[in-house]
């Protein structure tokens, strides 16, 4: 194969002849190979295969042929070719699969004899190559046939190319021989691959390998996040420390997330996932980074969404791999500094711990509070708020300054209602906008009236702020934001019911009563400042969003169908004479008269007489002018039946339910939503006033020689579970002891510089299991 380099093509050589360029497997094929000329995406087909795989249709390319003068010479082109001289790529497939070498004997001299190579378009299907193909059928870790290409490459001189060869398929496409040998979980061929000059950093960009519906497997695309999401310590070890080419460690995908978020994104929260596998995996990278980047923080990358790691644990819903981060805590000394929990003193089952606010205090932008206490799409977010330190950060911000807010707060709203009613009950009669009196009583009704035109108006406008900083979803309206949108539609009540009563309009008295009630109803907001009354409220909001819902939808179903059906049996009863007190005989009753009662043609009327039968306090008045008297009585029984009798035993055995259900975890969203309130308050501060507020000390959490200044947040802690079994590990002061050791031995911290890293944290993890197992036998 000849290249150009000022022009970037290559000209390839074709000894296939024409037979040979014509033949079609089938007619479907050549459909296919038209459709991908134009563009169009070649079919799904497996990654590979032990039966008949479909290799791809060869790419238009300009190629050199071998045979163009044998036609002239009039010599045969089938004859001049031998079946064990031809290499083509079935030959070559079927014996990379089967790790026949055998079958490959004069390959090189085949390929240097027909000026080919093994990254030509025409060894290729789809872009995987024979080498890819040998990857993936290894036998006991083991296929010949991979090295054995690779010395074939390197005597042809692309090996480089060769071992970097990528699927073009749309559903693999970027995948590499180094990423099948990492799933292979073959070390060997990995470190063989990395010293043919394997490129470490490759990213497999298929749609296999992106989250969406359907088998997929997301592992950040990269070498290094594959090798950590498929737990292969060693793999790992080995990619970010060899001497060939490193992976490193912040090397972001295509969605901008490292090792750790991709980590964050394989978690599951149970057991064998979680505690067995991704929180090791977490602190190996994090031990391993520091030591061979000290000053790389991994943990402050943020990916395309501007998520750290924790941050994307939180976002996700990883309660088990984001308590472990929050209360990662490291004892060996050049480790320690890798810890977001520092124990402070111990005595008893009594623990004194600082646990890092970085990224977590809602006085960051988008922190880890505020993102669990907005998210109303995360799963189990309200158990996540109880892992310390936020639970304490929580109370603590409600004993600093918003249970003070909010008690003023509940005062202020309290007069807005008190004026509301009043002004209200004392409405003037007559054409609106009534006049102003000069007098004690009109000035006291007008200030009342500007009063809760501003209240009102001061809803409207933090209603719509608050939508544009949550930008809540429908679920988040109707679970989170619950009291934001009867405090917003409250507003919206009383700007239409003053714009009606400026334009002289009666009908806003309707929209006033409306707007009433329901700011009394709002009253209930401030029942979450009382864990009693705020569980009370959570149980109310929970049975209307769901019970009463689902019931008042197949409620006015029948209600509407039985109420239709009645009023086109009913017929209109005929008018009555009345006398009147002298005895005066009129004729049928006059709308001018007097007031006739609505009949049973009117829908309203009727649906209203069948609700009454709901609730039992229906009668059969409406009985007298009917038709089918049989088919009346069958349509009133079923009515009764479904709604009296079954619907509303129905209601109250689902809310016996959800009041059991809920009971367990009213608490929990009890403090969520008062975790909302916190925030809301906090964020309505002047800044300066957030800042003296701010819950916290700053630390210095490192050495003399080594600072480490943080923000902390102090937390005591009783546990009489396992208070006994790091007595060997913790110290009242533990910098005093590592700055005592450190002066005892006068060398400096890393002096494990020959020995394997890994197997120093092993040693580090063994050392723990070993102590907590003496301790539990004491």
């Amino acid at each position: 194969m000849k290249k150009s380099e000022k022009h970037g093509f290559s000209l390839e050589a074709d000894d296939r002849t024409e037979a040979e360029k014509c033949r079609r497997k089938s007619p479907k094929q050549d459909v296919l190979g038209s459709v991908l000329r134009v563009g169009q995406q070649a079919p799904k087909a497996p990654m590979d295969t032990d039966y008949q795989e479909e290799m791809e249709e060869s790419k238009p390319q300009i190629r050199f042929n071998l045979n163009f003068d044998k036609g002239i010479r009039g010599v045969d082109q089938d004859n001049t070719k031998r079946d064990g001289q031809t290499f083509d790529i079935n030959r070559l497939f079927e014996a990379a699969a089967r790790g026949d070498v055998s079958s490959l004997e004069g390959l090189s001299h085949y390929l240097h004899q027909n000026m080919k190579k093994l990254t030509d378009s025409l060894y290729q299907s789809y872009g995987k190559t024979a080498l890819m193909k040998a990857l993936l059928h290894l036998r006991d870790g083991k296929n010949p046939t991979v090295e054995f290409l690779l010395e074939v490459s390197e005597r042809t001189g692309d090996i480089k190319e060769f071992v970097n060869a990528a699927y073009t398929d749309y559903d693999y496409k970027g995948q590499t021989a180094l990423h099948i040998a990492i799933e292979r979980r073959s070390l060997s061929y990995v470190k063989l691959l990395l010293s043919k000059g394997a490129d470490v950093h490759a990213k497999a960009l298929g749609k296999f390998f992106q989250p969406h519906d359907g088998p997929n497997f997301y592992f950040g695309e990269l070498p290094l996040s594959l090798a950590a999401c498929t737990n292969q310590p060693d793999m790992v070890e080995f990619l970010l420390d060899n001497q060939h080419h490193q992976a490193s460690p912040n090397a972001a995908d295509s969605q901008g997330n490292t090792v750790l978020h991709a980590l964050v994104v394989v978690a599951d929260n149970t057991k064998e996932n979680t505690d067995l596998f991704i929180t090791s995996m977490y602190d190996l990278i994090l031990t391993i980074s520091a030591r061979l980047r000290p000053k790389l923080n991994l943990e402050e990358i943020e990916n395309n969404n501007g998520l750290t790691p924790l941050k994307l644990a939180a976002k996700t819903g990883k309660s088990g791999l984001f308590a472990h981060i929050l209360k990662r805590e490291f004892q060996e000394s050049h480790t320690k500094h890798l810890s977001r929990k520092f124990t402070e003193w111990v005595y008893g089952p009594v623990q004194s711990s600082l646990y890092d606010l970085a990224s977590v205090d809602s006085v960051e932008n988008n922190s880890v509070l505020e993102i669990l206490v907005y998210g109303s799409d995360i799963p189990n977010r309200h158990v996540m708020l109880q892992t310390e330190p936020l639970r304490q950060l929580l109370e603590d911000k409600w004993k600093r300054f918003a249970g003070r807010m909010f008690g003023i707060n509940f005062l202020v709203y309290l007069g807005y209602l008190i004026i509301f009613t009043v002004v209200a009950y004392n409405k003037k009669e007559g054409k609106t906008p009534f006049p102003l009196e000069h007098s004690v009583t009109g000035y006291l009704y007008i200030s009342g009236q500007l009063l809760i035109t501003v209240a009102n108006c001061y809803f409207f406008f933090i209603g719509l702020l608050d939508m544009k900083r949550k930008r809540p979803k429908l679920q988040t309206l109707l679970i989170d934001g619950y009291y934001d949108i009867l405090f917003f539609v409250q507003a919206v009540l009383f700007l239409a019911a003053a714009s009606l009563y400026i334009t002289g309009r009666q009908e806003y008295l309707g929209f006033l009563v409306l707007c009433l009630a329901l700011s009394w109803v709002n009253l209930l907001y401030f029942a979450r400042g009382s864990k009693q009354m705020g569980i009370y409220s959570v149980m109310i909001q929970k049975m209307i969003l769901s019970d009463i819902l689902r019931f008042l939808f197949v409620y006015f179903v029948f209600l509407f169908g039985f109420s239709a059906a009645v009023v086109t049996l009913l017929i209109e009863p005929p008018a009555r004479n009345i006398t009147n007190k002298k005895g005066r005989l009129f004729g049928p009753l006059e709308p001018e008269s007097e007031c006739i009662k609505p009949t049973f043609r009117n829908i309203s009327y009727t649906t209203l007489q069948l609700f009454k039968f709901t609730i039992g306090m229906g009668d059969m008045e409406f009985t007298e002018h009917y038709q089918y008297k049989e088919v009346f009585y069958v349509l009133l029984i079923f009515y009764i039946i479904l709604t009296y009798i079954l619907l509303l035993n129905m209601l109250i055995a689902l809310m016996n339910r959800t009041v059991e259900k809920i009971t367990m975890e009213s608490t929990s969203i009890w403090k969520l939503q008062r975790g909302i309130t916190i925030l809301d308050m906090e964020k309505r501060l002047p800044f300066c006033a957030r800042k003296r507020l701010r819950s916290g000390v700053d630390k210095n959490l490192g050495t003399s020689s080594e600072q480490d200044q943080r923000r902390c947040f102090r937390v005591e802690e009783v546990n009489w579970n396992k208070w006994n079994i790091h007595l060997g590990k913790i110290h009242e002061e533990p910098g005093y002891w590592d700055r005592a050791r450190r002066l005892e031995d006068k060398t400096p911290i890393r002096t494990n510089k020959g020995r394997s890293w890994r197997g120093l944290f092993a040693e580090s993890i063994k050392g723990r299991q070993s102590t907590e197992m003496s301790n539990l036998a004491v």
